[in-house]
């Protein structure tokens, strides 16, 4: 089924997120796309508990309660969410109209799009071993899709983070063996799941290995993974044996798909109109770190700004001989029917 709307923003982070606050205040409903699985994008994946101080009007607030608060202010125009799901293709179409497709198989038909992708998806960081390619989405994951994948198996989680602690003590419900691997002493992950995988390993139920990842172990005819070899602390050379490889070193930004669908791009930027934060293909709109323009600076506050531009440029798109009039949140009847206040 394909899902027709009159706006479809890609990326969740701050500037998508205000950009649907925006645009509700205009009467346009959005469907929102992002490729991980919560909104929030940078501010929530690398840095929640970091204190931001050039917000309007608050002193100081951390990533997550910045997002918090986005997302709450967005509420009142029940936009649609579509997590854990890349854009892979975006087409204009005869009619003028975009038909969007995720990894996820989703398609919409859209009158226009905004692309808020920070500095683009969210990608795996990968492990990078030789042979690890002809494994990867095979016995070499680097994301849980199918928990049932990993019953009666021997597995190897490698990272030190929430994910890989967390799937760790997850996969030991059902697995025949999990190994932890890490190269540092220390977890980064929450400080509970830490002492639990701790404890599991000195009662002998989960293996736990400090040490760098020389390679991976293959069958004698190179066409089955193994498992891994790594360098101890102490120089000693470990074979772990697996059937399953899961590695969770992280997300890394790129900007991936965006690249193939013909917009014009400077030093993997987005190139844009400061009237209405417009790209070079009519119809789609750029906000946020993801754009470029003369004097173009990467700020939060800065990705807001160009949200309510491109709003009202969405909206002329839309309804190109509909007079544009300025409504303030203040005093407009209308703008407070839209937002829900009585």
């Amino acid at each position: 089924m394909t899902i027709k709307c009159d706006c479809i923003v890609i990326g969740a982070g701050p500037a998508g997120l205000f950009q649907i606050f925006e645009l509700g205040l205009l009467g346009i409903q959005t469907h929102i796309v992002d490729s991980l699985q919560h909104p929030g994008g940078q501010c929530s994946e690398l840095y929640p508990d970091k204190p931001i101080y050039d917000i309007p009007a608050l002193p100081i607030v951390d990533g997550q309660e910045l997002v918090d608060r986005l997302i709450e202010q967005a509420k009142p125009f029940e936009p649609h969410y579509h997590l854990n799901q890349e854009v892979t293709d975006l087409t204009k179409k005869d009619d003028g109209r975009f038909e969007v497709k995720t990894s996820a198989d989703t398609v919409f038909d859209s009158a226009c799009v905004v692309i808020a992708g920070g500095l683009g998806s969210f990608q795996p960081r990968a492990l990078r071993k030789p042979g690890v390619d002809k494994y990867e989405g095979q016995t070499i994951n680097y994301r849980v899709t199918n928990p049932q994948k990993y019953k009666n198996k021997s597995v190897i989680v490698l990272g030190g983070g929430d994910s890989a602690l967390d799937w760790t003590l997850e996969l030991m419900k059902i697995a025949k063996r999990v190994a932890l691997v890490h190269r540092r002493e220390e977890f980064r992950g929450a400080p509970a799941m830490a002492a639990q995988v701790i404890e599991l390993s000195k009662a002998d139920q989960l293996d736990v290995y400090l040490g760098m990842i020389k390679g991976i172990l293959e069958n004698d005819a190179g066409d089955r993974l193994t498992g891994l070899e790594i360098k101890s602390f102490d120089d000693e050379m470990i074979q772990i044996p697996a059937d399953e490889i899961l590695a969770f070193y992280g997300l890394s930004p790129k900007l991936g798909p965006i690249a193939n669908w013909g917009l014009g791009i400077d030093k993997n930027q987005i190139t844009v109109d400061t009237e209405k934060y417009e790209t070079d293909i009519k119809g789609i709109f750029a906000v946020g770190d993801i754009n470029t323009y003369p004097g173009k600076k990467k700020l939060i506050l800065s990705g807001f700004h160009e949200a309510a531009l491109a709003a009202f440029g969405v909206q002329k798109h839309i309804n190109p001989e509909a007079k544009q009039f300025v409504q303030y949140t203040t005093t407009s009847p209308l703008m407070h029917k839209r937002l829900g206040i009585s």
